[in-house]
């Protein structure tokens, strides 16, 4: 099993499809190819080598499909770059790699002498931009001018396809060392499922493209056929254009994006009626916003997909069927064909059914390690199983429901509040447009149930309507004692809510001991 299969087995099947679509660049597979060839060629003269890492520091684009190829191509594994660091991390991270050739686009391109001189391991840059090549810099288009194509590597099965780095909601950044068996058995076992993506159809790359929840999309669509719409980065115009504009199929969005997509008034009027699968997940949705995406968007089957970068990154599927459900929309779904999942206590046993636990995940799809983290690999895969650090309760019919980070449980007067369960109650305010619930220091409980809410256009809840609110859906104990009304939420490039921002500035010192 190796990445790179796809392109060949498109290229002798669908050579005149377009593979991908930029803006009003539109490259076939055929051309795509050819490119990758040559890229691939261009980077072993540059030195890359068996299992040499090269990094992308760049927005979406039709080259960054390239490289995600290329690199494999030429035997090196590839190594995307978060675009919210700041050059600091981004250098931390490239040392941590030893990457010595890094692809970055216009947007990136300033950042460069920071992240240089902060790790001059470093001693190629690649600009994969479309002006003039910086001084410095070698040119993308000129690296596949004068490259000579070379056979593929063939890399696969075991050998390290990426490194993905992972911790933007948690922490220090940990490299996750993925196998081209890891990403395909997840995209095979989701494909599996009859719900994941449209054979031959068109997904749209509106999430980033740096992250895994993006980039198991990417292998799907590849291993299925079809082409790939790409977006520099989301807006709620830009996509529903794009949408409308070139029939797309299949998008990815995390929940914050479907929200801003399905409420947003420049993008009301597009036509979105193409759009036959919507792949959500990487944090909680709330069932509010999932009832006016439904509206918006007919049409759409949905699917929640539940899992993590350690996991390539699918563990369990909610699919359409069970959206049809009540109870089921509150789940994460079942484990997926190639998955298996269960939930177990602090000495890794079992839990009883409908008892919460940790969320812990077996299969082809886990992750090999952390890069250079052989104590932290043996914690976290302890017994064979990827120890997912959520917590969660399984039913009798198998379906998960995730509860809650572990580190994100509030212990309020010894009573256990779980964030999500309060953000769900709270969503259904109809003054809410997002949330996110945290604990918060308190001399009399330990730590009182604190909400940050933006409100939704023209609103303006009171602490007293929102904690009533909640006191009538759920125990009124989990009701937030205080509210604080905000103008947007700190989020991860990924889109994920970044709770421990919220949770530093009222924990300055760490105490709670919650990264």
């Amino acid at each position: 099993m190796e990445i790179t299969q796809a392109l060949h087995r498109a290229v002798q099947q669908t050579p005149d499809l377009p593979a991908t679509i930029f803006g009003d660049r539109v490259r076939t597979w055929a051309e795509c190819h050819d490119r990758v060839a040559r890229l691939a060629g261009a980077l072993q003269g540059l030195g890359v080598g068996d299992g040499d890492r090269v990094a992308m520091l760049s927005l979406n684009s039709d080259r960054f499909h390239e490289y995600l190829f290329a690199v494999p191509w030429a035997g090196g594994v590839v190594t995307p770059v978060n675009i919210r660091w700041s050059p600091a991390e981004i250098a931390s991270s490239m040392e941590d790699a030893a990457v010595a050739i890094l692809f970055v686009d216009d947007t990136f391109a300033p950042a460069v002498p920071a992240v240089r001189a902060a790790a001059p391991v470093v001693t190629t840059v690649v600009y994969c931009g479309d002006g003039d090549v910086p001084e410095g810099m070698v040119g993308f288009e000129d690296l596949i001018r004068r490259g000579d194509a070379v056979p593929d590597a063939r890399r696969g099965r075991d050998d390290p396809y990426g490194i993905y780095y992972t911790g933007g909601t948690t922490g220090t950044p940990k490299g996750v060392v993925l196998s081209h068996t890891n990403l395909l058995a997840s995209a095979l076992g989701s494909t599996a499922s009859g719900a994941f993506t449209n054979p031959g159809g068109r997904y749209l790359h509106a999430a980033p493209m740096f992250h895994l929840a993006d980039g198991a999309a990417w292998v799907a669509r590849n291993v299925v056929g079809g082409t790939h719409v790409i977006v520099p980065m989301f807006t709620p115009a830009g996509v529903a254009a794009a949408i409308a504009q070139h029939e797309v199929t299949d998008v990815l969005l995390v929940p914050t994006m479907i929200q801003l997509l399905v409420d947003a008034p420049e993008a009301a009027d597009a036509d979105l009626t193409s759009l036959r699968n919507l792949l959500y997940g990487a944090s909680p949705i709330s069932e509010a916003v999932l009832e006016r995406a439904a509206k918006r968007l007919p049409a759409a089957d949905f699917t929640q997909a539940y899992g993590m970068t350690e996991l390539s990154p699918v563990a369990t599927l909610l699919l359409p069927a069970d959206h049809g459900v009540d109870r089921l929309r509150r789940s994460a779904g079942r484990a997926a064909p190639h998955s298996e999942v269960r939930i177990v206590d602090e000495l890794d046993e079992e839990v009883p059914v409908g008892g919460v636990g940790e969320i812990v995940c077996r299969g082809p799809h886990v992750m090999l390690g952390y890069w250079n983290r052989p104590d932290e690999t043996a914690t976290a895969l302890r017994g064979g199983w990827m120890h997912t650090g959520d917590g969660g309760r399984m039913d009798a019919d198998g379906y998960v429901y995730v509860v809650d980070r572990i580190k994100d449980m509030i212990v309020s007067g010894g009573e256990n509040v779980y964030s999500v369960e309060v953000e769900n109650a709270l969503a259904k305010h109809p003054g809410v447009a997002s949330c996110a619930v945290i604990g918060v220091p308190d001399d009399e409980w330990g730590e009182r149930v604190h909400a940050v809410v933006v409100p939704a256009a023209g609103a303006a809840p009171g602490a007293d309507e929102l904690r009533e609110h909640v006191k009538g859906l759920i125990a009124g104990y989990k009701a937030p004692g205080t509210v604080e009304l905000r103008d947007a939420l700190p989020v991860s490039g990924a889109g994920k809510i970044l709770k421990r921002e919220l949770r530093a500035e009222h924990w300055p010192q760490g105490d709670r001991g919650v990264s």
